[in-house]
């Protein structure tokens, strides 16, 4: 078993594949490339009859060096480290922090290979994966990667079936969440939890039960509350994670409302505040609400026009007639005396 170590510090348990694994694939690999070039070598040098030896020699280098390096590392790329002979037996290519492995990976790979493993007929690969750890051959030493098991043999390192949950274990368990003293716990393993909870679907079961049970003991020891019986440690990991994340979210929110302005209401529409000219406002309609503050101008007043006095009334004037009016001519009527 080799412990890779991926970016955020998630340790892959994976099985990394020996000398005769690696072997038997390389030599299934190196038949199909050698079968396909001498097909392919046959039949250019009977379309090409015509040309001269220099031509034909540097068609034959060409097609040497496609075959055994472009070809191969093209597969390795597009298959993402599977060759038909690493399928063939469950290997594939993968960087040494567990990643898939790209271009250049292989091209170093494909390079190192055609020298190691054929020009100098694969002595170099041999001691090399012979004497190191992980059974690495120069290129991979060159290009970071390790080639690991994809298919372990049944029932190694496998968790075996569960018991069921029980509905009143979750309810417990969820009475004692909110009780939960998180304080102890460090940031790096709460980062190690994340990460072994987004990849559980993508490692062997046996792998990811034993890396969630190292976890889930750890965690539990810091915060002082045992796993219960019957419950998968990942289960109980993903409980505790989404506990500190449910507080996380409270003391933000609290912490946003502290901090948030009190702002009044807005005035209506068709209401706004307008000052007078003693400075105290009053409330004008029909002022849009976005000129509510803004200082309304008040329209000009004519001046009053003059109200003609009244002349005084004339004096009466008595006038004593100096002697009585004579009567009027005789009409045939006389008043009585």
């Amino acid at each position: 078993m080799s412990d890779l170590v991926t970016g955020e510090a998630v340790v892959l348990d994976l099985q990394t594949a020996k000398l005769p694994s690696r072997a038997l694939a390389i030599v299934l690999d190196l038949l199909i490339e050698f079968a396909a070039l001498f097909v392919s070598t046959l039949v250019l040098s009977i379309a090409l009859s015509g040309l001269d030896s220099a031509a034909l020699a540097a068609t034959m280098l060409g097609m040497t060096v496609f075959f055994l390096v472009a070809v191969p590392v093209m597969i390795e790329t597009l298959s993402r480290g599977r060759s038909v002979g690493k399928a063939a037996l469950g290997l594939r290519v993968v960087r040494t922090d567990g990643g898939p492995v790209r271009f250049r990976h292989s091209l170093v790979r494909g390079l190192a290979g055609f020298f190691e493993l054929i020009a100098i007929t694969g002595a170099p690969a041999v001691i090399t994966s012979t004497l190191n750890a992980d059974g690495k051959r120069l290129g991979d030493i060159f290009a970071g990667t390790v080639v690991v098991r994809e298919r372990t043999p049944a029932g190694a390192g496998a968790a075996g079936p569960l018991p069921p949950v029980h509905p009143q274990l979750l309810h417990d368990m969820g009475r004692e969440l909110v009780a939960m003293d998180l304080s102890a716990v460090p940031e790096p393993l709460w980062l190690a939890i994340r990460q072994l909870l987004v990849r559980v679907g993508q490692l062997d079961p046996g792998v990811s039960f034993r890396m969630a049970a190292g976890l889930a003991e750890d965690l539990a020891a810091r915060i002082g509350n045992p796993i219960p019986p019957g419950l998968h440690p990942a289960a109980y990991l993903g409980a505790v994670l989404t506990e500190r994340q449910r507080r996380e979210w409270m003391r933000a929110q609290q912490r946003f409302m502290a901090a948030a302005p009190v702002q009044a209401p807005a005035p209506h529409p068709a209401v706004a505040q307008a000052p007078t000219a003693d400075g105290r406002p009053h409330r004008v309609l029909g002022v849009p609400a976005a000129h509510a503050h803004a200082p309304v101008p008040t329209p000009p007043v004519a001046a009053p026009a003059p109200v003609p006095t009244p002349a005084a009334p004339a004096a009466p004037s008595f006038v004593k007639p100096s002697q009585p009016t004579p009567p009027a001519p005789d009409a045939g009527f006389a008043p009585p005396a």
